[in-house]
């Protein structure tokens, strides 16, 4: 496999859902890039959880494993390099690279994930992934029953109390300024015995990465064992937007339920492409977008009398 080649596909981005593509499209005979510069947004965290047969397994483990897996189909090859500029149409992308390599490809899969903005919480960054978390299918067993602190405000706190209410009844809410509640809601939380708090945090004090209390400007003091907070996101790249990908509210690319961006011959899978952020949906959603790509190239081989 040369760098000049036309290829099938280029998948950007090699986490679950690039992977998970870049297996099923090996296995259906298709030529693949995927090109990915290796900083996971899951880097942070020690364990990936709720993903069959490999619960509990480090995400460097999880990639490691499955780059071995699909060695085995030698028409996928993997690029550490970042994606910088895409031009062209369906059926002849053309995907330039920071290391200055040139790759064409006839269909596109962006897998390209989320990003963390900086932590604003100091003492946050030395806990996260350890002791503080975002989503309690992957981390809430690991710290049910405990002491807890749920950084989160507005709609969306009132979606999550009662979802990590299924792992602890003992969590405190610090909203770190204004909670954006109702009345309604604020009397909700009383009723379930949930305090709520909303002067800023001033800090989170830990030791090796554990969590030991959430200091308050006002002076509160909140000792806990672990924390869940809403992250701020951002997707992973920008080339989505710049082909004229369509991007929803909470910055993710729309797709149809395969996978199928407004742009023909474009896909978005995983985390960028669903608010579901769990290794196993991402790989799932890969799959599923891979399967559709297939399918198209070889129904538009099929028309123009192309074969293998």
């Amino acid at each position: 496999m040369t760098k000049r080649q036309h290829l099938d596909v280029v998948i950007i981005g090699g986490g679950p859902a690039g992977l998970n593509a870049a297996l099923v499209l090996g296995r259906a005979r298709k030529t693949v890039a995927v090109i990915d510069e290796g900083r996971p947004r899951n880097a942070v965290t020690r364990e990936t959880h709720g993903f069959l047969t490999r619960d509990g397994i480090s995400p460097s483990e999880f990639r490691k494993i499955a780059k071995e897996e699909i060695s085995a189909y030698p028409s996928v090859f993997f690029v550490a390099d970042t994606a910088l500029s895409i031009a062209g149409t369906d059926g002849h992308f053309q995907i330039t690279t920071a290391l200055g390599h040139n790759y064409t490809s006839k269909k596109l899969l962006f897998a390209v994930g989320m990003r963390d903005r900086p932590l604003d919480i100091p003492g946050l960054a030395e806990v996260y992934g350890q002791s503080a978390f975002v989503c309690p299918y992957c981390d809430g067993w690991e710290l049910r029953d405990e002491r807890l602190v749920v950084i989160n405000q507005g709609e969306e706190l009132m979606h999550f109390a009662p979802l990590i209410s299924g792992w602890t009844d003992r969590f405190t809410i610090c909203t770190n300024g204004p909670d954006e509640l109702t009345d309604a809601q604020r009397e909700e939380l009383q009723l379930n015995q949930v305090p709520l708090f909303d002067s800023p945090i001033q800090y989170i004090d830990s030791q090796d990465g554990i969590v030991r209390q959430v200091v308050l400007e006002d002076g509160t003091t909140i000792p806990c064992r672990g924390i869940f907070f809403k992250p701020d996101l951002v997707i992973g790249s920008d080339l989505p937007k710049a082909i004229g990908c369509h991007i929803a509210e909470m910055g993710k690319v729309v797709v149809d339920i395969v996978g199928k961006t407004n742009i023909r011959g474009v896909y978005s899978a995983g985390d960028a492409a669903s608010r579901m952020h769990q290794a196993i949906a991402a790989a799932s959603m890969g799959a599923l977008a891979a399967a559709t790509i297939n399918n198209e190239l070889n129904v538009e081989a099929w028309k123009t009398d192309e074969h293998f």
